[in-house]
């Protein structure tokens, strides 16, 4: 379904992912950790299109995204970024329209299929007593649901979730992540970058873990996640026991205890080296 090969992307000259390579396959419910920094959100950027790559290439179901239109783009994957981009005045019903967009003629509106979507989105979103209220009036939990259920009514192959439920209280964390799983059960590909390690063994099949732009570690969830795997990649150290119901791998936080961390690329840098920069580079 996506497949990426020598993939080196960043921002500028600063490059953040380096000879990356991922193959995802059809139906897959794929989890991306590690630590801040180490590429997450450039590579589902990526992924979707919005940031270039400089050089490699993504392919999403044979086809390069490097120069597809955007409205193709938006038929193969939808997105869901940290939190609510709208800042403006929409209605949420209006907000999750914009999911159908893809789909209409050049001329043409919104039909009652496209309606009909939108709406189906937003029960299963239970964000549906918020259709008529304007984004800008209701919570941050609430905006976040919304931008989900608009990303549930583009009805794509393939869902790119930037931490989609970071802002969401934990009974909503579950009911959404319950709610990825069943789309994912129906053919959906799922690629979720997450910092929240026990939720990611709860739902991910597969785990990916990047570090300073490279895949360190890559495989199945129950023979990925352990003490040793965790406390390596993040630096400090994790204890992994088993969950009393769904037998998942989760981790616990050792506090108060020196770990002492692996080699990095990253030289210390000094404050009088920072001060010694002119004002304009600041």
């Amino acid at each position: 379904m996506i497949e990426i090969d020598a993939l080196h992307c960043g921002y500028g000259k600063r490059e953040v992912l380096k000879d990356l390579n991922l193959h995802l396959g059809p139906g897959e419910f794929v989890g991306i950790l590690g630590p801040n920094g180490s590429g997450k959100s450039t590579l589902l950027f990526a992924i979707a299109g919005v940031l270039p790559h400089h050089s490699g290439s993504i392919r999403v179901r044979g086809e390069e995204i490097t120069g597809a239109a955007a409205r193709f783009r938006a038929r193969q994957m939808a997105s869901v970024p940290q939190k609510s981009e709208v800042s403006f005045p929409f209605k949420c019903l209006s907000v999750v329209l914009m999911g159908r967009y893809p789909f209409l003629s050049r001329f043409g509106g919104y039909s009652p299929r496209d309606m009909g979507k939108a709406l189906d989105a937003m029960e299963q979103t239970e964000t549906l007593h918020l259709a008529q209220r304007m984004m800008t009036e209701v919570s941050g939990g609430e905006a976040q649901s919304v931008i989900i259920a608009r990303a549930l009514a583009q009805e794509t192959e393939v869902l790119l979730l930037d931490e989609p439920t970071s802002s969401l209280d934990v009974a909503k964390k579950i009911q959404i992540f319950d709610l990825f799983r069943r789309k994912n059960a129906e053919g959906v590909t799922i690629l979720c970058a997450m910092h929240d390690l026990n939720l990611a063994a709860l739902y991910c099949k597969r785990l990916v873990f990047l570090k300073q732009g490279k895949i360190v570690l890559d495989g199945f969830t129950e023979e990925t996640f352990n003490d040793e795997n965790l406390s390596r990649i993040y630096e400090t150290d994790i204890r992994v026991s088993l969950h009393p119901v769904t037998g998942s791998p989760q981790a616990h936080f050792v506090p108060g205890l020196d770990y002492a961390p692996e080699s990095t690329d990253h030289r210390p840098v000094r404050r009088e080296e920072i001060l010694s920069f002119g004002h304009a580079d600041c």
